[in-house]
């Protein structure tokens, strides 16, 4: 058992972190220094020879800790189960760190199968990335309790929270407004053809959302248009909804509709177009399952998530894979007909399948609810090429690959799936500390093997500090950054459920590393988004939102766990400017019916500043008293 750990643990925190006393010296090196941690053994940067030192002074500790890990593996092998009864209730699933008599009132927060947990603490009944709309008693006496202030629940504690948009009324209207029309009515072909015009100019939308092929969308509108427009019946329904999804989904991408806008005045009603698609989809599940009913649900699938309204992104990814299940896209040899068509169609089911896997687990990660397509079902052979192509910059004219590189990196949506399986489903419940923090190994590794795989030039920094940058920076790398932040604090983070908290075990110090490494990648995250903020395109809010709050959440409980940790202050100074980085960012117009929810963030973050000031004044307080 002993063997299968000997792996060192690499939970110290980088040099090139922020705060850290080492900074980059003042001198001529033989190549430019962009911190660029790269692992290589003969690298001469100061970044990697900082790195290099520092882990060599380290390797004892890591050691021991590696130590501790197996000789609990050893000691423990009952993995702390809980009976039955104890996890009958996926809200209410008993960790090793849950309280007994917090049970009446998980009981309610059906909205996720794992609490927020911070260094040992259960806070609340949502999972520990999307913010914490219901705090349960014990996470308000803990944050009373280290701030003396009253908690604000409009703010803090909502019935949702406040970056997920409610539609619901909107949608009720556009659906009565279709009374007195006939939603059955295609668009006008040529809107249509405008649109897929620009989708194809625009090689960035097409490689980042490959879910309609040009030639076979051609052959769907002949099909379609060739139809009596006033008749309507069986097997209709997948094509009119997959264009009209279509035209709502193209509408909504920034570069077609900006080439669209200066071409020609061609106004289209987004949310209307999107109401009559999601219409039609009550027959589309009626008739046998196609190619058109799974782009029709895919496409109306990232509207709604580019919308923000998470409920119907949940619900229509799932019937999505279902759809892709049925017809077999979830193999890497789809059932298809021969010749240059089925070529065609094979690729282009594939491809739907990667976007709506990727869209899938993050879903998952954003709402507390556990993944709909299971790996074990899927054959998760990459595309051809993908590997060499995925990181090449989507958006330079120099570029003249074809090849998808889609919304997320296909290998950090597999780690994604694996670290909720692992770190968060119900069955991680059961684990003992020491099976909990081999997992984390495990996934944290995977993690750095990703990052080391990618080119010199494109690989993210384990850190990222107020005054690096990132030479290569673009709306594709933030998307690269942000999620390679997100997995590294999702996969430390699971650490607060350990029971050495409570204990204070001999494995402290490794529990201690890994939450810290969760923490430090948050503030990678603020600092990474406020240095792109010039490459943002407009109408990001609700895509790129997540990242930030998830971030501010992580910093805000690690103030209140460590309120005179020297860094603290730093981290209230994050708390203080994100509302006016965010501002800046996300605000740019936005629309005017959206406001109000940027302001619910804004009010979100405000409070979180005013109790971490309120926990560090205290402790400060307390100290000097004693």
């Amino acid at each position: 058992m002993a063997s299968s750990v000997s792996t060192p643990i690499n939970w110290t925190l980088p040099s090139n972190s922020p705060g850290s006393s080492i900074k980059k010296p003042i001198k001529t090196i033989s190549k430019p220094c962009f911190g660029c941690d790269c692992g290589d053994e003969e690298c001469d940067c100061c970044i990697c020879t900082v790195i290099r030192t520092k882990a060599s002074k380290l390797s004892e500790r890591i050691s021991r800790i590696e130590q501790l890990l197996a000789e609990n593996l050893m000691q423990d092998p009952t993995s702390v189960t809980p009976d039955s009864s104890q996890i009958a209730d996926g809200s209410t699933t008993a960790s090793a760190c849950h309280s007994p008599s917090n049970s009446s009132s998980s009981q309610s927060l059906i909205t996720s199968s794992v609490g927020v947990h911070f260094a040992g603490r259960e806070l609340g009944g949502i999972n520990v990335l999307t913010g914490i709309p219901f705090l349960l008693p014990e996470g308000r006496e803990w944050i009373q309790a280290r701030t003396g202030q009253t908690i604000s629940s409009d703010r803090l504690s909502p019935t949702r929270v406040p970056w997920e948009k409610e539609r619901g009324q909107a949608s009720n209207t556009l659906l009565m407004n279709l009374q007195n029309q006939n939603p059955f009515e295609l668009p006008d072909l040529r809107v249509i053809r405008i649109f897929l015009d620009a989708y194809k100019n625009s090689q960035v939308m097409m490689r980042l959302f490959p879910v309609v092929d040009p030639d076979m969308f051609e052959d769907t509108l002949i099909s379609a248009y060739q139809q009596p427009q006033s008749s309507f019946h069986f097997g209709q329904a997948s094509t009119r909804a997959c264009i009209i999804a279509f035209l709502a989904f193209a509408a909504r991408l920034p570069p077609v509709k900006t080439q669209v806008s200066t071409s020609t005045a061609c106004p289209v009603d987004q949310d209307a177009m999107a109401a009559r698609a999601q219409f039609l989809l009550a027959q589309v599940l009626q008739e046998p399952a196609s190619l058109e009913g799974a782009q029709a649900v895919i496409m109306l699938t990232l509207y709604e998530l580019s919308s923000g309204n998470m409920r119907a992104t949940n619900y229509f990814s799932a019937i999505a894979a279902r759809l892709l299940f049925t017809l077999g896209a979830n193999l890497t040899t789809v059932p298809t007909s021969s010749g240059e068509h089925g070529k065609k169609r094979q690729q282009l089911l594939r491809n739907l399948f990667w976007v709506c896997y990727s869209l899938d687990k993050d879903v998952a990660l954003r709402t507390g609810q556990p993944p709909t397509i299971a790996d074990e079902n899927c054959d998760l052979t990459l595309p051809p090429g993908y590997a060499e192509q995925a990181h090449h910059d989507v958006e330079s004219e120099d570029v003249h690959f074809s090849q998808p590189v889609f919304p997320f990196d296909l290998r950090l949506s597999i780690i994604k799936s694996r670290a909720h399986s692992a770190l968060y489903s119900v069955s991680s419940m059961k684990k003992s500390d020491a099976d909990l923090l081999k997992s984390i190994r495990e996934l944290d590794d995977e993690l750095e093997k990703w990052r080391l795989s990618l080119p010199p030039h494109w690989r993210p920094t384990m850190s990222f500090s107020p005054d690096a940058y990132d030479p290569n920076i673009s709306m594709h790398s933030v998307m690269l950054r942000l999620n390679y932040y997100l997995c590294m604090s999702i996969i430390h983070q699971a650490s607060s459920r350990c029971k050495a908290w409570q204990g204070g075990s001999g494995m402290m110090d490794g529990v201690s590393s890994s939450l810290a490494l969760s923490v430090e990648a948050s503030r990678s995250t603020l600092c990474y988004l406020e240095a792109a903020e010039h490459v943002l395109v407009d109408g990001v809010f609700w895509t790129l939102i997540y990242y930030p709050m998830s971030a501010l959440l992580s910093i805000f409980c690690s103030i209140l766990q460590n309120p005179l940790d020297p860094r603290s202050r730093d981290d209230l100074g994050r708390l203080r400017v994100a509302t006016l980085m965010m501002q800046r960012i996300f605000s740019r117009k936005l629309p005017e019916n959206e406001v109000v929810h940027f302001k619910l963030v804004a009010d979100f973050v405000v409070e979180l500043k005013r109790l971490a000031e309120a926990a560090i004044d205290k402790a400060w307080l307390e100290q000097s008293r004693s």
